[in-house]
């Protein structure tokens, strides 16, 4: 018989904490519902020096060892061994068991590591999402805080499948932003190519044949060719700089992001970019209402929930928006009307937000807000590449119409000279 520490509300809704004893969780749980209460947590009291001792005195060194190793969890892998674990809660199997089939099931890599380790930690008498928690390469707070509130309440089967569906959800509005940006970066990546292989190639040969005419050449022509020798002889080669400079300008802002400021400056900036700051307002918005919302259906406490979602907001505009929130909520404030003096959102989103808190159902309104804002982020993604479409045609086509004409108007110049001498 185990013992388990609960939280709970009475019917006055006065918090209770006490103790019960109990063979499984899900008994704790019926027997303090018995008691006529409403429990908001129910965690099994775990003895450390027992787990200690099961674990051959390694216990500690294994709880530092947890989280750390090389590689990642892609967010498919996680979805798919979430949505499983689902249905095997659904069915009725214990916790224990669960994990350890789908551990099986993984191929070798983070996920499965991670799983090993967190099927020993339950074993030793730790919550499922105690265990997560010490991986946080592979179970975020957001994934973690999820599956605390469906033990407590009772029902992690329930939760695991909404956080499936929130984890399709966001990868499918990532996979609809990187796969708009695929044609343009392959596009301008052989354009890139071509332009290059002429500099360093073709315009040299331009340059010997010029050279033997010992004419004075146009000035189009002599900046192509000292473009040219500097894509090829330069110190160092132009082509060097174009291929690094990409990566040079992503160490940058990776390192100003490290500072509160330059995060908050880098924000306001992409904000302002035309068409693709409103994408990334209006994803921003669909990814913290979803993070929030479903949240709150998972039970988990509003100021909690806020916290989290200002955590992995990803933006740092909204997420000082959000703290603004928090703190308002916990002196007393709506929700609503903080967010409506920050400005940061659409009229909509806060109408929609009073009306889900006058009617208790916020976390269905912030759901509803998501998928509108969705269908917004599509729209302006198939915006955003019918217009980037005949812009790149437009440079591309002056790159190249300005390399011809440098090319050739010395051509030109010396066959009207040639005609004009033999006609005299």
């Amino acid at each position: 018989m185990s013992v388990f520490k609960y939280e709970a509300l009475n019917a006055q809704g006065q918090e209770i904490k006490d103790e019960v004893e109990a063979p499984t969780k899900e008994e704790a749980v019926s027997k303090v519902r018995g008691l006529g209460y409403f429990p908001t947590k129910v965690i099994e009291k775990i003895d450390k020096k027992k787990i200690a001792a099961r674990k051959g005195g390694g216990g500690s060194k294994q709880r530092r060892a947890a989280g750390t190793g090389i590689g990642w969890v892609s967010t498919k892998a996680l979805c798919s061994f979430t949505r499983q674990l689902s249905t095997l809660q659904d069915a009725g199997l214990p916790i224990l068991r669960s994990v350890r089939i789908l551990e099986q099931q993984q191929k070798p890599g983070m996920l499965r590591s991670c799983l090993k380790q967190v099927t020993e930690d339950v074993e030793g008498g730790a919550t499922l999402s105690e265990a997560m928690a010490r991986h946080p390469k592979a179970f975020d707070r957001l994934y973690c805080n999820m599956v605390a509130a469906g033990e407590a309440g009772g029902v992690l089967d329930v939760i695991l499948q909404r956080l499936a569906d929130f984890l399709e959800k966001a990868q499918k509005l990532r996979r609809k932003i990187i796969g708009a940006m695929i044609y343009p970066a392959v596009v301008i990546t052989i354009a890139g190519g071509i332009v290059t292989f002429i500099m360093v190639t073709v315009v040299p040969k331009f340059e010997e044949i010029f050279r033997d005419f010992g004419s004075k050449l146009p000035g189009v022509t002599e900046f192509l060719i000292n473009t040219s020798s500097w894509f090829a002889k330069g110190t160092p080669p132009g082509y060097v700089v174009i291929i690094l400079s990409p990566i040079i300008v992503f160490a940058v802002v990776k390192l100003i992001r490290q500072a509160d400021m330059g995060r908050f400056a880098l924000d306001v900036l992409s904000l302002k970019i035309p068409v693709m700051g409103q994408l990334i307002a209006k994803s921003t918005v669909a990814k913290f209402t979803r993070t929030l919302g479903t949240l709150i259906a998972a039970g988990v406490p509003i100021l909690e929930a806020l916290t989290i979602t200002k955590a992995t907001s990803g933006n740092e505009i909204y997420s000082r928006m959000l703290g603004k929130v928090h703190d308002s909520i916990r002196e007393g404030d709506t929700f609503a009307n903080p967010l409506r003096q920050s400005r940061t959102v659409d009229p909509i989103v806060v109408n929609m937000v009073d009306v889900g808190e006058e009617t208790g159902e916020l976390d269905k309104m912030l759901m509803k807000v998501a998928d509108n804002y969705d269908d917004e982020v599509d729209t302006l993604v198939a915006s955003l590449v019918s217009l980037l479409e005949p812009l790149m045609v437009v440079c591309l086509g002056f790159i190249v119409g300005f390399i011809v004409v440098a090319l050739f108007l010395p051509l030109v110049t010396l066959i009207q000279g040639v005609m004009s001498s033999s006609n005299a």
